[in-house]
């Protein structure tokens, strides 16, 4: 009898950590009932220690020693595939970002220090500056990890970067606009507010200027949100999810105090985060009244966040796109790759065809290009892995510019200053036959459209494109 007790307890279920998880992100393990949906579209499950769905029923079983002490959360890129395929409607990328935090506040050494430190650097330059500051993360990031190996295999791409003036050598400081007085911008009714994020200002330097070039030739008027600090990105909600709601919230009060009704973003990371805080927002209970007073400032919720193809089709006419093209790029075959966060989750991004969007695809028919139908269009990169994990990013990274070539495309198009870190810089670490160009698509619309080299700045692109673009130079 005593050994019929023993097991009984071995085996009893614990319902804490799940009732932890149900009280803070509001979701339910216990819907869970193992379709592996989410392991088996995980682009990063051959990282882990334990499967996506091995954690959920760990979860659910209470079982927290393989829950917390998992490298698995630590791993997750926060691609959202698995949240968006969940038939239970599980957010599961949340649950796995709780996860860390909880095991933090619960004593438990972090399975991958190195993705803790980085998390912490970030959230850390953030309240320095009010944005990413990339050398200081870097630096603070390779003295805490005492990886200097890392560093040394990363050197020639990162002097490639500053050779092409891709890295910000000083930071660009900001208050967060709750703390200043934010006055009405003249003529923000007729405008679109533009929020570069924290990459344009340095990596993606030439995705900010052939942004701005295309949207004066189409004639969309951009303004700047005045002082906007940065999103938060992935280290926000993995680490401080009070201040990933807040960061984003801070954008959107500067934009409805400006005048603005709509703030278009080119940064799939930093449409997702402000989407994400949206929908937090609008139906989290208690998130508005708790942002409201943070902010000391009643949001209005009646600023729209848009992707740029999205304000493109948006304000901008058929004809008028055509019109405005000079030199189609005809012959051209290229393949559009929209990553992971431009459309998922589609309860937050709003995006119908979330597993097959067509923006890009459409805006490169427009310029005369053909845009080649694949099935890599929304696989994940690696995101943010690239400053730590490198070896999972160049892992999906290339598997990525394979298929693009193996589809017959001439070049890649992306709208992520991340995906194109991934995908352009570190082809110099892959193991692929054919460099593939990788451009951002307002570099190729500036192409078709006439605009100068110092709009279009393909002299910026890693692996140099115009071997590909010369007959439409």
């Amino acid at each position: 009898m005593a050994e019929n007790t023993n097991a009984e307890q071995s085996m009893s279920i614990s319902a804490e950590l799940a009732q932890r998880i149900q009280d803070e992100l509001g979701e339910n393990v216990f819907l869970c009932y193992q379709c592996v949906k989410c392991t088996s579209g995980c682009p990063v499950a051959g990282f882990f220690d334990w499967q996506p769905n091995q954690i959920m029923r760990a979860v659910q079983l209470g079982q927290e020693d393989i829950a917390l002490e998992s490298e698995t959360p630590w791993l997750c890129a926060g691609c959202q595939t698995c949240t968006t395929r969940c038939p239970q409607g599980i957010n599961i990328a949340a649950v796995m970002d709780f996860l860390t935090r909880e095991a933090k506040e619960r004593g438990f050494e972090p399975a991958r220090p190195e993705l803790n430190v980085f998390n912490e650097a970030f959230m850390r330059e953030l309240k320095l500056w009010g944005r990413s500051y990339e050398p200081g993360l870097m630096a603070e990031m390779t003295l805490r990890n005492r990886d200097f190996k890392a560093l040394l295999e990363d050197v020639g791409m990162y002097a490639e970067m500053m050779k092409k003036g891709k890295v910000g050598f000083f930071p660009k400081p900001t208050r967060l606009p709750s703390k200043r007085k934010i006055k009405p911008v003249e003529g923000a009714e007729e405008a679109i507010a533009y929020y570069p994020g924290c990459s344009l200002e340095g990596t993606a330097s030439e995705y900010d200027e052939s942004t701005k070039s295309v949207a004066e030739k189409l004639g969309m008027n951009l303004i700047e949100l005045d002082g906007w600090v940065c999103c938060g990105s992935s280290p926000g909600h993995k680490a401080d999810p009070e201040m990933a709601l807040q960061l984003p919230a801070e954008n959107l009060m500067l934009a409805e105090k400006s005048g603005f009704a709509e703030v278009t973003m080119p940064c799939a990371s930093c449409f997702n985060r402000h989407k994400a805080a949206q929908y937090e927002i609008r139906h989290h209970n208690g998130a508005k009244e708790k942002m409201d007073e943070v902010l000391g400032y009643e949001l209005q919720d009646n600023v729209q966040v848009t992707t740029l193809s999205e304000a493109i089709f948006k304000h901008v006419e058929p004809a008028t796109l055509a019109e405005k093209v000079e030199k189609p790029l005809e012959g051209l075959k290229v393949v559009c790759y929209y990553g992971c966060l431009l459309t998922r989750p589609p309860e937050v991004t709003e995006v119908e065809s979330y597993e097959n969007p067509t923006d890009l695809d459409d805006l490169m028919t427009a310029m005369g290009a053909e845009s080649i139908d694949w099935s890599y269009k929304t696989a994940c990169c690696g995101a943010s892995h690239s400053a730590v994990r490198p070896d999972i990013v160049i892992n999906l990274s290339q598997d990525i510019v394979q298929h693009a070539r193996d589809a017959g495309a001439d070049a890649m198009v992306v709208a992520c200053p991340l995906c194109h870190l991934n995908l352009d810089a570190r082809q110099m670490q892959m193991e692929v036959e054919e460099p593939m160009p990788v451009l951002y698509f307002t570099q190729l619309m500036a192409l078709a459209m006439g605009l100068p080299e110092k709009d279009v700045l393909l002299k910026k692109n890693l692996v140099d494109p115009k071997p590909v673009l010369e007959p439409y130079l």
